[in-house]
């Protein structure tokens, strides 16, 4: 299932120019407040009227149609729910609109909130609000899911419990979900492609680990947030909590690990995080070394230089000083290693089936 969007609208002094597709999976819209993200999927919803407008969805014209017959689901950041009905009666009130009985079930378990189907929505957690507000956009049978900076009203707790939701939305329901988002970790975690937009256009799209791997975005992710998505396998499970995984270029050790032996999992690693060295290092307390072929370079504007690597058919990334680069003598296509310390990977990182 492929939507395609191309808009173009302008208001104040913002011009808002783009063109890009999304794929099956998830698809995520990134970038900083004010950079077209939020009025992207009011078009899309036809909450708003663009000046130009052409959107459609395996070939059905979106833009010329009411938004009743888009057959759009749309979370909010604050949830919205009817705070006068209960939970059941709000996700009951979503069922009217063509969700097959057999849906209701699948999707409060999905979504854990049988036990609050009789709660008011005023009684609920931040995070409980934003898992009935899925159900119900879940039970309205869309073709299309959008949700709109879902977890930024969310603090690190509450985010951390619907995170694993958000996995089993995208794994489960085959429903392709447009997420608008300023969070790079929220992003790496759930997100198949990235749209990558900075003042009403389109920076970079792509899938995801191409896109978080390009040494030309670092300017707009900022410094201290850029790095590589890898995908990996869990090996086995250490006594002393270190986890074996297998990553194309090699196994690595990292801690935290909440997978299950023979899981896939994706990890994102920090630029700031990844050392190179021009031989395989002897005596060092980090023991994650991997090969690596350097595929690009792009200096800064300030003092640093983001090195583009090839780990194995992975892309990783590094981010090292422009006096290294010179001192070092890297250039593209030289092979070397990369250097990743265990604890250097947060739990919160590492996302994949639990164990």
């Amino acid at each position: 299932m492929t939507l395609s969007v191309s808009l173009r609208h302008r208001f104040g002094g913002f011009a808002l120019d783009v063109a890009f597709e999304a794929g099956p999976g998830v698809t995520a819209l990134f970038g900083r407040s004010g950079a077209g993200k939020t009025t992207i999927v009011n078009a899309v919803a036809g909450l708003l009227r663009p000046d130009h407008a052409e959107i459609t969805l395996d070939g059905d014209r979106f833009d010329t149609q009411p938004v009743h017959k888009r057959r759009i689901g749309y979370v909010f950041q604050d949830a919205r729910l009817f705070p006068h009905m209960t939970v059941a009666d709000n996700l009951d009130y979503a069922s009217r609109y063509g969700a097959r009985a057999s849906d209701r079930p699948r999707i409060i378990d999905m979504l854990g909130i049988g036990a609050l189907l009789d709660r008011q929505p005023a009684t609920l957690s931040g995070g409980e609000k934003q898992r009935v507000a899925l159900g119900r956009a879940l039970l309205s049978n869309p073709r299309l899911l959008l949700m709109d900076e879902p977890l930024a009203a969310l603090d690190g707790p509450r985010k951390a419990e619907i995170l694993p939701y958000l996995d089993r939305l995208k794994a489960e329901t085959g429903v392709p979900i447009l997420y608008v988002s300023h969070a790079v970790d929220e992003v790496a975690r759930l997100a198949d492609h990235m749209v990558l937009l900075a003042d009403g256009r389109v920076a970079r799209a792509g899938p995801l680990f191409d896109v978080m791997a390009d040494p030309a975005v670092v300017p707009l992710l900022g410094v201290r947030e850029a790095g590589a998505v890898l995908r990996g396998r869990v090996m086995a499970h250490g006594d002393d909590g270190l986890s074996t995984l297998q990553l194309a270029a090699g196994p690595i050790q990292l801690l935290g690990v909440q997978a299950a032996v023979g899981s896939d999992v994706r990890l994102r690693v920090l630029a700031q995080d990844v050392l190179l060295s021009l031989s395989r290092p002897q005596g060092l307390s980090a023991q994650n070394i991997l090969p690596v072929t350097i595929t690009a370079i792009r200096a800064g504007d300030g003092p640093g230089a983001a090195i583009a690597l090839d780990a194995g058919g992975d892309a990783l990334l590094a981010r090292v000083t422009g006096r290294a680069v010179q001192s070092m003598g890297l250039e593209e296509g030289q092979s070397l290693f990369a250097v990743i310390k265990a604890t250097s990977v947060a739990q919160s990182a590492i996302s994949g089936a639990a164990i």
